[in-house]
């Protein structure tokens, strides 16, 4: 039986105007080595002027953050991934603090969370970890961008026994439907969007994001995972967001260009890029 393949399109035939921004990605890894002077240039090209590259660990950004001495675009993320939790002890908290001190392009504590998923690292380690970190990221006064992945409700339940309604968190890589949507904005949290939103069968997604307010909602590839259509199955990268972005607009009745210059605006005030 054969199969129709998919017709990939050229992200900058559908660019957008300048001012876009890509909330969450990782051009530090392998994937980019080969051409990821190329991939900065499409995304500027496609109308991005903020990427924020997220470092999972002290040690990676010591060592690649010189990756972007070219790029002032680019802001950077820093945390420890909760499948990485045995990874966060009393030293690396503290060459992250010291990270954050030395290095103004750091805007946020991230990614950091739970996930179930994986069964890379317990849940107790998990849990340590994030908890740590959360604390961390109110000490220095940063936003936190989190990563929960089918571990919804033990999330919900530790920000809120810590009273982190109110404190500036951005859900990263949402995939939810609308009464998760509704209690992240409950809290008083931004919502960051990948490429599944484009998926066919994410009916439920695209549902939650139409009651999303304009002024939470984020655009993000979470690159090089997560490519939009109709990029699955391939390398994602920051340029597709023009792909999500004309998704978010079909959903919100919206036009693509409005999308755009919010999700780029509220990324700015999100992170402070303004």
């Amino acid at each position: 039986m054969s199969h129709k393949k998919t017709r990939r399109i050229d992200p900058l035939t559908l660019a957008l105007p300048s001012g876009g921004a890509d909330s969450h990605a990782h051009l530090d890894g392998i994937e980019f080595d080969a051409d990821r002077e190329d991939v900065l240039r499409r995304a500027k090209a496609a109308g991005l002027d903020r990427i924020g590259n997220v470092f999972l660990g002290p040690e990676d950004f010591a060592v690649r953050k010189s990756m972007f001495d070219g790029h002032p675009e680019v802001f950077f993320l820093l945390g420890i991934h909760p499948c990485d939790g045995m990874r966060c002890t009393r030293q690396s908290l503290a060459e992250m603090r010291a990270a954050f001190a030395a290095a103004p392009r750091l805007r946020a504590v991230g990614e950091i969370g739970l996930d179930y998923h994986w069964k890379n690292c317990p849940k107790e380690l998990q849990i340590k970890a994030f908890v740590s970190q959360l604390a961390m990221a109110r000490e220095l006064g940063m936003p936190v961008a989190l990563h929960c992945r089918e571990a919804e409700d033990e999330t919900l339940c530790i920000l809120e026994s810590r009273g982190f309604q109110g404190y500036p968190l951005l859900w990263h890589c949402f995939t939810g439907g609308p009464a998760l949507a509704d209690h992240i904005l409950g809290n008083g949290w931004h919502i960051s969007l990948p490429g599944p939103v484009t998926y066919t069968a994410n009916e439920e997604l695209r549902k939650a994001v139409a009651r999303i307010p304009a002024d939470r909602l984020l655009l993000e590839t979470d690159c090089p995972y997560l490519p939009p259509l109709p990029w699955r199955g391939s390398r994602n990268e920051p340029a597709f967001t023009v792909f999500t972005a004309h998704a978010l607009a079909l959903a919100r009745d919206a036009s693509p260009e409005e999308v755009w210059r919010t999700c780029g605006d509220n990324a700015r005030r999100f992170f402070g890029l303004f």
